[in-house]
């Protein structure tokens, strides 16, 4: 679509900064500070999942890490058990991992650059730009899928950002947008994100509502869920895994730690298998109880058949690998897959 010559700062970053101020969240826990410690907390786990579900989390971890030298300080077992169930797991690896370099290499002291932001673990180029905007004041753009689809919409950007290069040229426009005022950084950064998750939603729009809807290109043309564009689909693919809910005549449960690779990695987990013949086999002295009903659970890209069952130990001899019995005050404080904790649960 063929774009106009406009004043961006007055056409866009202004009205959308008066918007935000008026109109905008303010009421979220890590809105209101300029702590990068609480910001980029809050941004990791913001990472593909929904506000209401980080809302259950964020106290929790607030509480139990304050800072970034109690976050260090901790076991990586204590930092997944308290991230269990909100998924994505390497994002807590990662948080861990971060927290110690800060400490280690910058003094407990988070850097104020976004370049500099970047090379610490976990933290991507939006993200970095995200925390040195809200605490630091810089103009740097952040582009995240609710921004991708807030700008491809405002601007008409119709390439395929399924390609890098299209992508690219989306960071230099949003870097183009951003408000002269160094000062209207933290409020525009805001209202970009406020837009793509109360307005600018995927398959609905508020248009009416928008304080950029005069300038916007996609509804000056009623093509709103035109945008953005993105051929390239990752094909969803199913998987069966076999669990064994392992008990011994102390109620304790079998359970051992994933591999530091592939799915739910470095999380403690029942022992799971490929085929139901190898899991019954690995514990050739148990005593089947039941089958529990096939659970369905849903990752990014793939649906998960998980098949458990139910055996109960003779003479308390473990199955076949490595693990642990843990009893109920002990499993519910590490990091499980949130499946595995529905099935230990019953819920």
């Amino acid at each position: 679509m063929p774009e106009t010559l406009i004043d961006w700062d007055h056409a866009i970053a202004q009205p959308m900064v008066l918007w935000q101020r008026s109109h905008g969240r303010h009421d979220l826990p890590w809105q209101g500070t300029r702590d990068p410690y609480r910001v980029w907390l809050s941004e990791i786990m913001l990472q593909q999942t929904q506000v209401r579900t980080v809302l259950a989390y964020y106290p929790r971890f607030m509480a139990r890490f304050p800072d970034v030298h109690a976050l260090a300080e901790a076991s990586q077992d204590e930092v997944m058990g308290l991230w269990s169930g909100l998924g994505y797991y390497s994002r807590a690896r990662n948080l861990h991992r971060c927290a110690q370099v800060v400490v280690s290499q910058w003094g407990g002291v988070f850097p104020r650059r976004a370049a500099e932001l970047e090379t610490l673990p976990g933290i991507g180029r939006s993200t970095a730009a995200a925390i040195a905007a809200f605490c630091f004041d810089e103009r740097a753009a952040i582009l995240d899928g609710n921004v991708k689809r807030v700008l491809s919409r405002v601007l008409g950007f119709g390439e395929d950002l399924s390609k890098s290069r299209h992508e690219e040229q989306l960071w230099t426009r949003a870097q183009q947008l951003l408000p002269q005022s160094a000062a209207d950084m933290p409020a525009y950064t805001q209202a970009l994100m406020d837009l793509g998750a109360t307005l600018c939603l995927p398959r609905r729009t508020h248009c009416q509502a928008c304080p950029v809807r005069s300038v916007c290109v996609a509804h000056a043309h009623n093509r709103t869920l035109d945008f953005p564009v993105k051929t390239r689909k990752l094909r969803r693919t199913t998987e069966s895994l076999w669990l064994l809910l392992a008990q011994d005549s102390k109620d304790r449960v079998w359970l051992h730690k994933r591999p530091s690779r592939g799915i739910w990695a470095g999380l403690y987990c029942l022992p799971a298998f490929g085929n139901e013949a190898d899991l019954r086999a690995s514990w050739p002295e148990g005593r089947w109880i039941r089958d529990l009903p096939v659970r369905i659970h849903a990752l990014t890209h793939k649906d998960l058949h998980l098949h458990v069952a139910h055996y109960q130990g003779l003479k308390n001899s473990p199955p076949a690998g490595d693990g642990q019995w843990a009893r109920v005050q002990e499993w519910q404080t590490l990091g499980l897959p949130a499946p595995v904790r529905a099935v230990l649960t019953g819920d």
